[in-house]
Protein backbone atom coordinates (compact mmCIF):
# COMPACT_ATOMS: atom_id res chain seq x y z
CA UNK A 1 0.00 0.00 0.00
CA UNK A 2 2.78 2.46 0.87
CA UNK A 3 1.67 5.93 2.02
CA UNK A 4 -1.97 6.76 1.27
CA UNK A 5 -2.38 9.58 -1.27
CA UNK A 6 1.20 10.81 -0.84
CA UNK A 7 1.79 10.90 -4.60
CA UNK A 8 -1.35 13.03 -5.07
CA UNK A 9 -0.28 15.38 -2.29
CA UNK A 10 3.17 15.86 -3.83
CA UNK A 11 1.66 16.65 -7.23
CA UNK A 12 -0.49 19.35 -5.63
CA UNK A 13 1.87 20.83 -3.04
CA UNK A 14 5.37 20.16 -4.41
CA UNK A 15 5.29 19.51 -8.17
CA UNK A 16 8.88 20.76 -8.44
CA UNK A 17 10.00 17.61 -6.62
CA UNK A 18 8.79 15.49 -9.56
CA UNK A 19 10.63 14.90 -12.83
CA UNK A 20 9.37 13.00 -15.87
CA UNK A 21 12.06 11.01 -17.64
CA UNK A 22 12.70 8.03 -19.88
CA UNK A 23 15.09 5.14 -19.54
CA UNK A 24 17.87 6.91 -21.45
CA UNK A 25 18.27 9.33 -18.53
CA UNK A 26 19.62 6.46 -16.42
CA UNK A 27 21.87 4.87 -19.01
CA UNK A 28 25.45 5.03 -20.16
CA UNK A 29 26.82 7.74 -22.45
CA UNK A 30 30.17 8.74 -23.82
CA UNK A 31 30.71 10.70 -20.61
CA UNK A 32 29.44 8.43 -17.84
CA UNK A 33 28.51 4.90 -16.88
CA UNK A 34 24.96 3.82 -16.14
CA UNK A 35 23.38 4.45 -12.76
CA UNK A 36 23.16 2.00 -9.87
CA UNK A 37 19.50 1.44 -9.04
CA UNK A 38 18.22 -0.59 -6.08
CA UNK A 39 15.00 -2.45 -6.84
CA UNK A 40 12.44 -3.84 -4.42
CA UNK A 41 12.17 -7.28 -6.03
CA UNK A 42 8.76 -8.13 -4.59
CA UNK A 43 7.29 -5.04 -6.28
CA UNK A 44 8.87 -6.03 -9.60
CA UNK A 45 7.51 -9.57 -9.39
CA UNK A 46 4.02 -8.39 -8.41
CA UNK A 47 4.00 -6.12 -11.47
CA UNK A 48 4.62 -9.11 -13.71
CA UNK A 49 1.99 -11.23 -11.94
CA UNK A 50 -0.59 -8.48 -12.42
CA UNK A 51 0.31 -7.70 -16.04
CA UNK A 52 0.47 -11.33 -17.21
CA UNK A 53 -1.07 -13.68 -14.61
CA UNK A 54 -0.84 -16.65 -16.96
CA UNK A 55 2.93 -16.35 -17.33
CA UNK A 56 5.71 -17.25 -14.93
CA UNK A 57 6.93 -13.89 -13.54
CA UNK A 58 10.49 -15.09 -14.07
CA UNK A 59 9.89 -14.45 -17.77
CA UNK A 60 9.36 -10.74 -17.23
CA UNK A 61 12.29 -10.57 -14.80
CA UNK A 62 14.62 -12.17 -17.35
CA UNK A 63 13.79 -9.85 -20.25
CA UNK A 64 13.62 -6.67 -18.17
CA UNK A 65 16.97 -7.33 -16.51
CA UNK A 66 18.63 -7.88 -19.88
CA UNK A 67 17.24 -4.56 -21.08
CA UNK A 68 18.65 -2.79 -18.02
CA UNK A 69 22.05 -4.32 -18.63
CA UNK A 70 21.98 -3.38 -22.33
CA UNK A 71 21.58 0.22 -21.26
CA UNK A 72 24.35 -0.39 -18.74
CA UNK A 73 22.05 0.39 -15.87
CA UNK A 74 23.40 -1.47 -12.85
CA UNK A 75 20.41 -3.07 -11.07
CA UNK A 76 20.66 -4.29 -7.48
CA UNK A 77 17.79 -6.64 -6.58
CA UNK A 78 16.82 -6.52 -2.92
CA UNK A 79 14.66 -9.24 -1.33
CA UNK A 80 12.44 -8.93 1.74
CA UNK A 81 13.61 -10.40 5.01
CA UNK A 82 11.49 -10.97 8.08
CA UNK A 83 8.74 -8.32 8.20
CA UNK A 84 8.43 -6.19 11.33
CA UNK A 85 5.68 -7.17 13.74
CA UNK A 86 3.93 -3.86 13.10
CA UNK A 87 3.29 -4.93 9.51
CA UNK A 88 1.69 -8.32 10.22
CA UNK A 89 -1.87 -6.97 10.33
CA UNK A 90 -1.70 -5.45 6.85
CA UNK A 91 0.10 -8.54 5.54
CA UNK A 92 -2.73 -10.71 6.89
CA UNK A 93 -5.31 -8.59 5.05
CA UNK A 94 -3.32 -8.83 1.82
CA UNK A 95 -2.98 -12.60 2.19
CA UNK A 96 -6.74 -12.97 2.66
CA UNK A 97 -7.43 -10.78 -0.36
CA UNK A 98 -5.08 -12.92 -2.46
CA UNK A 99 -6.62 -16.16 -1.23
CA UNK A 100 -3.60 -17.28 0.78
CA UNK A 101 -3.89 -19.05 4.12
CA UNK A 102 -1.48 -16.79 5.97
CA UNK A 103 1.20 -14.19 5.26
CA UNK A 104 4.89 -15.00 5.19
CA UNK A 105 5.61 -13.64 8.67
CA UNK A 106 8.96 -15.41 9.00
CA UNK A 107 10.50 -14.03 5.81
CA UNK A 108 11.38 -17.49 4.51
CA UNK A 109 12.07 -17.79 0.80
CA UNK A 110 9.41 -19.49 -1.30
CA UNK A 111 10.40 -21.87 -4.13
CA UNK A 112 9.67 -19.11 -6.66
CA UNK A 113 11.80 -16.64 -4.71
CA UNK A 114 14.68 -19.12 -4.76
CA UNK A 115 14.25 -19.51 -8.52
CA UNK A 116 14.27 -15.74 -8.84
CA UNK A 117 17.53 -15.44 -6.89
CA UNK A 118 19.15 -18.15 -8.97
CA UNK A 119 18.06 -16.55 -12.24
CA UNK A 120 19.45 -13.16 -11.25
CA UNK A 121 22.77 -14.67 -10.23
CA UNK A 122 23.03 -16.41 -13.60
CA UNK A 123 22.34 -13.04 -15.24
CA UNK A 124 25.32 -11.67 -13.32
CA UNK A 125 23.55 -9.04 -11.20
CA UNK A 126 23.89 -8.60 -7.42
CA UNK A 127 21.22 -10.01 -5.13
CA UNK A 128 20.86 -8.65 -1.59
CA UNK A 129 18.85 -10.09 1.31
CA UNK A 130 17.38 -7.34 3.47
CA UNK A 131 17.15 -7.91 7.23
CA UNK A 132 13.55 -6.63 7.09
CA UNK A 133 11.51 -4.74 4.50
CA UNK A 134 13.26 -4.56 1.13
CA UNK A 135 12.11 -0.99 0.49
CA UNK A 136 13.66 0.18 3.75
CA UNK A 137 16.95 -1.48 2.85
CA UNK A 138 16.88 -0.02 -0.67
CA UNK A 139 16.53 3.44 0.82
CA UNK A 140 19.38 2.74 3.22
CA UNK A 141 21.64 1.68 0.32
CA UNK A 142 21.00 5.07 -1.27
CA UNK A 143 21.70 6.89 1.98
CA UNK A 144 24.98 4.99 2.30
CA UNK A 145 26.03 5.89 -1.25
CA UNK A 146 25.93 2.29 -2.49
CA UNK A 147 23.11 3.10 -4.95
CA UNK A 148 21.93 6.30 -6.59
CA UNK A 149 18.18 5.74 -6.48
CA UNK A 150 15.42 3.29 -5.60
CA UNK A 151 13.00 1.85 -8.14
CA UNK A 152 9.72 0.97 -6.45
CA UNK A 153 6.01 1.69 -6.75
CA UNK A 154 5.64 2.12 -2.98
CA UNK A 155 5.85 5.73 -1.85
CA UNK A 156 7.08 4.76 1.62
CA UNK A 157 10.56 4.61 0.12
CA UNK A 158 10.60 8.39 0.66
CA UNK A 159 9.94 8.43 4.43
CA UNK A 160 12.54 5.66 4.69
CA UNK A 161 14.98 8.31 3.46
CA UNK A 162 15.80 7.50 -0.18
CA UNK A 163 17.02 10.69 -1.84
CA UNK A 164 15.58 9.64 -5.20
CA UNK A 165 12.55 7.41 -5.86
CA UNK A 166 11.83 6.13 -9.37
CA UNK A 167 8.39 4.84 -10.33
CA UNK A 168 7.28 3.14 -13.56
CA UNK A 169 10.79 2.01 -14.52
CA UNK A 170 9.65 -0.71 -16.91
CA UNK A 171 12.52 -0.68 -19.43
CA UNK A 172 10.43 0.65 -22.33
CA UNK A 173 11.91 3.46 -24.39
CA UNK A 174 8.62 5.35 -24.65
CA UNK A 175 7.52 4.94 -21.05
CA UNK A 176 7.01 7.93 -18.75
CA UNK A 177 9.25 7.33 -15.75
CA UNK A 178 8.41 9.43 -12.71
CA UNK A 179 11.24 10.51 -10.43
CA UNK A 180 10.77 12.04 -6.96
CA UNK A 181 13.49 14.07 -5.22
CA UNK A 182 13.26 13.90 -1.44
CA UNK A 183 15.51 16.94 -0.77
CA UNK A 184 13.41 19.08 -3.12
CA UNK A 185 10.23 17.76 -1.53
CA UNK A 186 11.36 18.62 2.00
CA UNK A 187 12.49 22.06 0.89
CA UNK A 188 9.18 22.84 -0.80
CA UNK A 189 7.06 21.58 2.10
CA UNK A 190 9.37 23.26 4.64
CA UNK A 191 9.67 20.07 6.66
CA UNK A 192 12.55 18.17 8.21
CA UNK A 193 12.77 14.47 7.45
CA UNK A 194 11.36 13.56 10.86
CA UNK A 195 8.44 15.92 10.33
CA UNK A 196 7.85 14.37 6.92
CA UNK A 197 7.79 10.92 8.53
CA UNK A 198 5.10 12.13 10.94
CA UNK A 199 3.13 13.47 7.97
CA UNK A 200 3.30 10.07 6.26
CA UNK A 201 2.03 8.35 9.42
CA UNK A 202 -0.90 10.77 9.52
CA UNK A 203 -1.64 10.05 5.86
CA UNK A 204 -1.68 6.30 6.55
CA UNK A 205 1.09 3.71 6.35
CA UNK A 206 1.56 -0.05 6.68
CA UNK A 207 2.70 0.02 10.30
CA UNK A 208 -0.18 1.52 12.27
CA UNK A 209 -3.71 2.92 12.01
CA UNK A 210 -4.39 6.55 11.08
CA UNK A 211 -6.57 9.27 12.54
CA UNK A 212 -9.98 8.88 10.94
CA UNK A 213 -11.30 11.70 8.78
CA UNK A 214 -7.95 13.47 8.44
CA UNK A 215 -7.34 14.26 4.76
CA UNK A 216 -3.95 14.79 3.09
CA UNK A 217 -4.09 18.60 2.88
CA UNK A 218 -5.32 18.93 6.45
CA UNK A 219 -2.61 16.56 7.69
CA UNK A 220 0.07 18.60 5.89
CA UNK A 221 -1.15 21.90 7.32
CA UNK A 222 -1.23 20.46 10.84
CA UNK A 223 2.32 19.12 10.60
CA UNK A 224 3.57 22.38 9.11
CA UNK A 225 2.02 24.27 12.04
CA UNK A 226 2.60 21.90 14.98
CA UNK A 227 5.62 19.88 13.70
CA UNK A 228 4.96 16.58 15.54
CA UNK A 229 2.15 14.06 15.86
CA UNK A 230 2.11 14.64 19.62
CA UNK A 231 1.34 18.35 19.10
CA UNK A 232 -1.18 17.63 16.34
CA UNK A 233 -3.16 15.35 18.65
CA UNK A 234 -3.41 18.17 21.19
CA UNK A 235 -4.98 20.52 18.64
CA UNK A 236 -7.50 18.44 16.69
CA UNK A 237 -11.17 17.83 17.38
CA UNK A 238 -11.30 14.34 18.89
CA UNK A 239 -14.96 13.98 17.95
CA UNK A 240 -14.49 14.56 14.23
CA UNK A 241 -10.99 13.06 14.15
CA UNK A 242 -10.87 10.25 16.74
CA UNK A 243 -7.38 9.05 17.61
CA UNK A 244 -7.03 5.23 17.37
CA UNK A 245 -6.95 3.32 20.65
CA UNK A 246 -3.46 2.16 21.61
CA UNK A 247 -2.09 4.03 18.60
CA UNK A 248 1.41 2.77 17.83
CA UNK A 249 2.58 5.74 15.82
CA UNK A 250 5.86 5.88 17.77
CA UNK A 251 6.73 2.34 16.68
CA UNK A 252 5.95 3.28 13.08
CA UNK A 253 8.10 6.40 13.35
CA UNK A 254 11.00 4.33 14.67
CA UNK A 255 10.76 1.90 11.75
CA UNK A 256 11.03 4.74 9.25
CA UNK A 257 14.03 6.46 10.81
CA UNK A 258 16.09 3.65 12.36
CA UNK A 259 19.22 2.33 10.67
CA UNK A 260 19.24 -1.35 9.56
CA UNK A 261 21.63 -3.60 11.46
CA UNK A 262 23.68 -4.53 8.43
CA UNK A 263 26.87 -3.73 6.57
CA UNK A 264 26.99 -2.18 3.13
CA UNK A 265 27.23 -5.18 0.77
CA UNK A 266 29.81 -5.54 -1.95
CA UNK A 267 28.04 -5.18 -5.27
CA UNK A 268 29.44 -6.98 -8.29
CA UNK A 269 28.14 -7.33 -11.84
CA UNK A 270 29.50 -10.12 -14.05
CA UNK A 271 28.86 -11.47 -17.55
CA UNK A 272 25.78 -13.72 -17.74
CA UNK A 273 26.41 -17.47 -17.69
CA UNK A 274 24.56 -18.15 -20.91
CA UNK A 275 24.61 -21.95 -20.97
CA UNK A 276 23.46 -22.35 -17.39
CA UNK A 277 21.00 -19.50 -17.86
CA UNK A 278 19.36 -21.02 -20.93
CA UNK A 279 19.00 -24.43 -19.30
CA UNK A 280 17.55 -23.12 -16.05
CA UNK A 281 15.28 -20.47 -17.55
CA UNK A 282 13.77 -22.71 -20.23
CA UNK A 283 13.10 -25.44 -17.69
CA UNK A 284 11.36 -23.08 -15.25
CA UNK A 285 9.31 -21.06 -17.72
CA UNK A 286 8.93 -23.41 -20.72
CA UNK A 287 10.07 -20.58 -23.00
CA UNK A 288 11.58 -22.07 -26.15
CA UNK A 289 15.35 -22.27 -26.19
CA UNK A 290 15.52 -20.69 -29.65
CA UNK A 291 13.82 -17.55 -28.38
CA UNK A 292 16.19 -17.29 -25.41
CA UNK A 293 19.23 -17.80 -27.63
CA UNK A 294 18.07 -15.06 -29.99
CA UNK A 295 17.58 -12.70 -27.09
CA UNK A 296 21.04 -13.42 -25.72
CA UNK A 297 22.57 -12.84 -29.16
CA UNK A 298 20.81 -9.51 -29.41
CA UNK A 299 22.08 -8.68 -25.93
CA UNK A 300 25.68 -9.30 -27.00
CA UNK A 301 25.27 -7.26 -30.19
CA UNK A 302 23.82 -4.27 -28.35
CA UNK A 303 26.57 -4.39 -25.75
CA UNK A 304 29.25 -4.57 -28.45
CA UNK A 305 27.67 -1.68 -30.34
CA UNK A 306 27.61 0.40 -27.15
CA UNK A 307 31.26 -0.35 -26.54
CA UNK A 308 32.25 0.71 -30.05
CA UNK A 309 30.25 3.93 -29.85
CA UNK A 310 31.96 4.82 -26.61
CA UNK A 311 35.40 4.08 -28.02
CA UNK A 312 34.67 6.21 -31.09
CA UNK A 313 33.51 9.08 -28.89
CA UNK A 314 36.66 8.75 -26.82
CA UNK A 315 38.87 8.71 -29.89
CA UNK A 316 37.15 11.86 -31.12
CA UNK A 317 37.94 13.57 -27.83
CA UNK A 318 34.32 13.71 -26.69
CA UNK A 319 34.79 11.89 -23.44
CA UNK A 320 36.88 9.62 -21.31
CA UNK A 321 36.96 5.99 -22.34
CA UNK A 322 35.16 3.65 -20.02
CA UNK A 323 36.18 0.06 -20.52
CA UNK A 324 33.73 -2.79 -20.20
CA UNK A 325 35.82 -3.89 -17.21
CA UNK A 326 34.63 -0.72 -15.48
CA UNK A 327 31.06 -2.01 -15.66
CA UNK A 328 31.81 -5.47 -14.32
CA UNK A 329 33.58 -4.55 -11.14
CA UNK A 330 33.06 -4.62 -7.43
CA UNK A 331 31.52 -1.41 -6.17
CA UNK A 332 31.63 -0.47 -2.54
CA UNK A 333 31.04 3.22 -2.22
CA UNK A 334 32.06 5.09 0.87
CA UNK A 335 29.43 6.70 3.01
CA UNK A 336 28.29 10.10 1.85
CA UNK A 337 26.90 12.66 4.27
CA UNK A 338 23.19 12.88 3.74
CA UNK A 339 23.29 16.64 4.08
CA UNK A 340 25.37 16.86 0.89
CA UNK A 341 22.35 15.74 -1.09
CA UNK A 342 20.28 18.66 0.10
CA UNK A 343 20.11 21.92 -1.73
CA UNK A 344 18.18 25.17 -1.81
CA UNK A 345 18.18 28.51 -0.03
CA UNK A 346 15.28 28.07 2.36
CA UNK A 347 14.89 30.67 5.10
CA UNK A 348 14.30 27.84 7.55
CA UNK A 349 17.02 25.46 8.58
CA UNK A 350 17.74 23.05 5.77
CA UNK A 351 15.93 19.73 6.24
CA UNK A 352 18.06 16.83 7.40
CA UNK A 353 17.51 13.27 6.30
CA UNK A 354 18.14 10.59 8.85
Amino acid sequence: MGIIKLADLIRLEAPGAISHKDISDYTVSAYSTGKIIALDTSIVMNQFRTAAPSLNPLTGLFFRTLTFLEHEIKPVFVFDGRPPGEKLAILQKRAEAAGWRSPNHLGTASPQTKDCVHLLKLLGVPVVQAPGDAEAFCAWLVRQGAAESVASEDMDTLPFGAHVLIRQLNAKRDSDIVEYSLPKLLEKLQLTHKEFVDLCILLGCDYCDKIAGLGPKRALRLIQKYRTIENVVLHINRKTHPVPDNWKYEDARKLFVETPHAEVPELMWTEPDEEALVGFFCKCTHVKEERVRRRMERFRQIRESTRKQREEATAAGQGRQTRMDDFFRVLRKRKQPVEAAESGNSKRKKPKLK
